[in-house]
């Protein structure tokens, strides 16, 4: 995994998310799987397989958590008439009326319905190091699509 660029927020909620999953989570499932195994034979026993999968789950999100903060970059949000990590920018479609506002943020912050892009995706990757004024377009299953930045916070 190359590294990932992350506010300090989002640092701080994977990590306290990540602590529950250790203690609480952990404890839990090992909990609910010593009862299934209790109950008797495990090649018929729904319970077991059930918390066997909930193990399994658990563990592989532990995982996934342990490897986005070991690799991650805290960002620190200044600001800059420059888009960058954090920049709040107002774009319009060449052409159209309507303009959308987005916060550039990183992968795992990304909710589009929340109007946050990863700088991954390919409208966030063409508005990284853009200023206002700027025209620019990327490529979607529908075409190019070309835009023009009219403010960055």
């Amino acid at each position: 995994m190359t590294e990932e660029l992350i506010s300090q927020q989002k640092f701080e909620e994977l990590t306290k998310e990540l602590d529950e999953l250790r203690t609480k989570r952990r404890k839990e499932v090992a909990e609910q799987l010593e009862y299934a195994r209790s109950l008797g034979d495990l090649s018929e026993n729904a319970e077991y397989h059930e918390a066997r999968e909930m193990q399994a789950a658990v563990e592989e999100h532990i995982q996934k958590l342990e490897n986005i903060l070991k690799h991650a970059k805290i960002v620190h949000i200044g600001k800059s008439d420059t888009v960058g990590m954090g920049s709040t920018v107002t774009v319009q479609k060449l052409g159209a009326d309507e303009k959308r506002v987005y916060i550039i943020v990183g992968a795992e912050e990304a909710d589009m319905f929340a109007g946050k892009i990863s700088y991954h995706s390919p409208l966030g990757n063409s508005l990284m190091g853009k200023k206002k004024g700027d025209e620019f377009s990327f490529h979607t299953p529908k075409g190019t699509q070309k835009y023009k930045i009219l403010k960055v916070e």
